[in-house]
C-alpha cells in the first residue's frame, strides 16, 4: 500500500520544502515499509438508532455519545466502524532504527503515521464501493471532540480486531501495535459537508509537533 509522502514529512515536523535530499531519504523509509510491512484493515455497518443516550449501532453493543457524534452523524441512518493498523512488524522496525539512527527513526515514525492513514483510506474506499446508493461522512474517532476514548474497547470488540487484524486496546486505551486507528464514519441518502474544523476539537492538541510548528492537519 501507499503512502503520501508529504504526508509523512508533515507527521515528522517537516516544514515548509523539504531538502531533495531530505525527500530522498523519506522516500527511501517509504519503500522500505512498503515491502516489508503488511497492513490490515476491518470494518462493518449497522443501522443507528437515535435515543436519549446517544447514537447507538444497532447490534453491535457501541453507543456513541456526545454532541460530536450527534453532529458528525446528522442526517445518517447508517455508520460503519473500521480498525486500520500498520501492523506489528513496524513497532519493531522501529525499535531497530531508534537504537541505530534516531534522526532517521523520526522519518520512519512519520511514515507509519501516513500509512495508516492511507489504510483509513482505503477502508473509506472500500465502504463506499460496499454502499454506492449512499454518502460517506468526514471519519472521525474516540477523542475527536467529545467521542470519549473508552469507546476503544467497545469498537474493538464490535470488529472482534483482536482476531482480525491483531489491534488490542491496553489498560490506558491506547491501540497496539502504535500505529493502529479507530474510526467511525456515517452513511447518509444525502451529501454530507465536511464537518472536521480543527484543532480545537482534537485531543492531541496540547503535544501535536504539528501546531507547535505553526500548521494544523485540519481538513
Amino acid at each position: 500500500m501507499k503512502l503520501n509522502i508529504d504526508d509523512a514529512l508533515r507527521y515528522a515536523g517537516v516544514r515548509g520544502a523539504p531538502p531533495e535530499d531530505l525527500r530522498r531519504e523519506m522516500e527511501d523509509i517509504a519503500g522500505v515499509l512498503e515491502e516489508k510491512l503488511f497492513p490490515r484493515l476491518t470494518w462493518r455497518a449497522w443501522d443507528l438508532d437515535r435515543g436519549t443516550d446517544g447514537l447507538t449501532l444497532r447490534g453491535a453493543g457501541v453507543t456513541l455519545t456526545g454532541h460530536t457524534a450527534e453532529r458528525m452523524l446528522a442526517g445518517c441512518r447508517r455508520a460503519a466502524l473500521m480498525v486500520c493498523t500498520a501492523g506489528g512488524r513496524f513497532d519493531a522496525l522501529l525499535r531497530t532504527e531508534e537504537a541505530r539512527d534516531m534522526a532517521r527513526a523520526v522519518l520512519m515514525d512519520g511514515c507509519g503515521s501516513a500509512l495508516v492513514e492511507a489504510v483509513c483510506d482505503e477502508a473509506e474506499r472500500e465502504i463506499a464501493a460496499r454502499f454506492p446508493d449512499l454518502f460517506l461522512t468526514d471519519r472521525f474517532s474516540p477523542g475527536y471532540g467529545d467521542l470519549p476514548l473508552d469507546l476503544q474497547p467497545a469498537l474493538c470488540a464490535a470488529l472482534d480486531a483482536a482476531r482480525r487484524v491483531g489491534v488490542h486496546v491496553t489498560d490506558s486505551l491506547m491501540l497496539t501495535p502504535a500505529k493502529s486507528v479507530t474510526a467511525v464514519v456515517g452513511l447518509s441518502d444525502r451529501p454530507q459537508a465536511a464537518r472536521i474544523r480543527g484543532c480545537a476539537y482534537c485531543r492531541l492538541r496540547e503535544t501535536c509537533s504539528i501546531r507547535k510548528g505553526g500548521k494544523t492537519c485540519a481538513i
